[in-house]
């Protein structure tokens, strides 16, 4: 492993405004620094909504296409989630572009009854673990954060490796509950003996809701690189492997991680 070199992309989202979103979006990424990694929020090209009929894109649509120009152009993986249809079935899908065009996606688990998302979308069935420069990661979506047995990290001891090592959340998390939000990127690491990075959204969206960002990184030992921030921000974090490891070795507390079953 070396150092991680991670771009995180604080911002408003147009509602419902593909282009105007993508084009936002990919200005603001030919701003940032030299990046292995650029992280993007959740629903990016709409933002959050159950309107999947109208909004909902097969692979290889605009969003598809522009999200693997983008991670050539930038020579960055990217990462972030938009609304995908299959057959008859929509998705809440998240992509990791590499720069040559190869990928991996992840469906939504945790679907978001409040709002009634369970009713529109399909859930996800498994997690998935990308690789980017050595480090192995697991990203997942928004509402997932307040599940801890979906992201559980595991360690073989026979092989001395662990499932993963960086955590993320994308995100469209309301203002209203962010305070949760702050402690349970702080708990995840912590837990799990990894990064964290949770990725918001600003603004407010069509339906009214409001969202005040606090996209942070958290190291292993739960502290956090940003101070909660409320504005619109681009910038890049360096993930140290080297402390990661150390830690891991100073305190080795995966030797004692439970073994478990996850049934869906």
């Amino acid at each position: 492993m070396q150092d991680l070199l991670v771009t995180l992309i604080q911002s408003d989202i147009y509602w419902h405004k593909v282009d105007a979103n993508l084009a936002a979006f990919e200005e603001k990424i030919w701003s940032a620094e030299k990046s292995d990694l650029i992280i993007l929020p959740e629903m990016f090209n709409t933002g959050f909504s159950v309107e999947a009929k109208p909004l909902a894109e097969r692979i290889n649509g605009k969003t598809f296409k522009w999200l693997r120009q983008m991670a050539e152009q930038s020579g960055a993986t990217i990462t972030g989630s938009f609304l995908v249809i299959e057959g008859t079935q929509y998705f809440n899908r998240l992509f990791c572009m590499d720069p040559d065009g190869d990928y991996s996606f992840y469906d939504k688990r945790h679907l978001f009854r409040m709002t009634y998302e369970d009713r529109f979308f399909t859930p996800g069935k498994q997690s998935i673990v990308h690789q980017v420069k050595g480090w192995k990661i697991n990203p997942l979506i928004c509402y997932d954060l307040r599940f801890p047995v979906w992201s559980r990290n595991t360690y073989d001891q026979d092989k001395d490796t662990f499932l993963y090592d960086l955590l993320i959340y994308v995100a469209n998390w309301p203002a209203a509950r962010v305070g949760a939000w702050d402690v349970l990127l702080k708990a995840r690491s912590i837990e799990n003996m990894c990064y964290t990075i949770g990725l918001n959204r600003i603004g407010v969206d069509g339906a009214g809701i409001e969202y005040n960002g606090h996209s942070n990184v958290i190291d292993s030992k739960g502290t956090a690189y940003e101070n909660l921030r409320e504005d619109g921000f681009i910038k890049r974090y360096v993930l140290s492997a080297e402390d990661l490891l150390a830690y891991r070795k100073k305190f080795p507390s995966h030797m004692d991680f439970d073994s478990f079953e996850i049934k869906v």
